[in-house]
């Protein structure tokens, strides 16, 4: 079980597969084995080299308990720390939904570091995150199967496998990680390594991912029909073709 240090905070990652490297971060409440829950590791193992973080938070990766702890450029640090530790000197990138804010912050802030983006679910302007403090909240005061029930009530049906997975949520934790969102508009016209927005149809995100697109000198969006904010990590099926064919319309290094 391999992990990355970071000045003291310790990411836990998994490797699969072999080819050009792809980080892989995850949307919140999530862990890594998401991505295998999902089907997305089955279908691109065979292709790439698939680097997968628990985000800091998360998982197995070291909990912090201030919003500072989780300031956008440590949370990059943290996938820099994780590329170290395999020599990869660049990559390409997929995060989903808080793993796609980190990787406007990939942008800001190491895009040297990057061949190409794939932003799903996500944009870059300033948000409040006071829904999801409230789902936390909920969870400490009425503990971790209430917030089981509600989750599969409101969201959607669990496996016994990802139960066992949320009765280990750090609830403290993931109040300190849904903090505020300040804007990373100012990135954009800076993004030329090429990128690709992908939005579901019926996700609540996809007019401020049409909005910045204009801004992005390499960018490309995808808004993918009948897909919701969840479908879009859930429906791999559906998503992967067009994450593939980004990645084959890139140039060999």
């Amino acid at each position: 079980m391999p992990y990355a240090d970071n000045n003291g905070i310790q990411i836990h990652y998994e490797i699969e597969g072999t080819g050009p490297p792809v980080v892989l971060l995850h949307w919140s409440f999530a862990t890594l084995d998401d991505w295998y829950d999902y089907g997305w590791v089955d279908a691109l193992k065979a292709d790439y080299r698939l680097i997968l973080l628990d985000a800091r938070g998360h998982g197995r990766s070291d909990k912090c308990y201030t919003a500072e702890d989780y300031a956008l450029e440590r949370r990059v640090s943290d996938v820099v720390a994780v590329l170290d530790a395999e020599r990869i000197a660049r990559s390409h990138f997929f995060g989903y939904s808080m793993g796609g804010w980190v990787g406007f912050g990939l942008a800001k802030y190491v895009p040297q570091r990057f061949r190409s983006l794939i932003i799903g679910g996500q944009h870059p302007y300033a948000q409040s995150l006071q829904e999801l403090r409230e789902i936390v909240q909920y969870g400490i005061d009425n503990g971790h199967e209430a917030f089981i029930i509600m989750w599969e009530k409101d969201i959607g049906i669990l496996t016994a496998v990802q139960k066992e997975r949320m009765r280990m949520y750090n609830f403290q934790a993931l109040l300190a990680v849904a903090h505020d969102r300040e804007s990373l508009e100012d990135v954009l016209p800076g993004m030329t390594m090429p990128c690709l927005l992908i939005v579901g149809e019926n996700d609540g995100v996809k007019q401020a991912a049409q909005k910045c697109l204009p801004q992005i000198p390499n960018g490309r969006l995808v808004v993918v029909p009948g897909i919701d904010h969840f479908g879009g990590f859930r429906q791999s099926d559906i998503m992967l073709p067009y994450l593939k064919g980004f990645w084959e319309s890139i140039p060999s290094a």
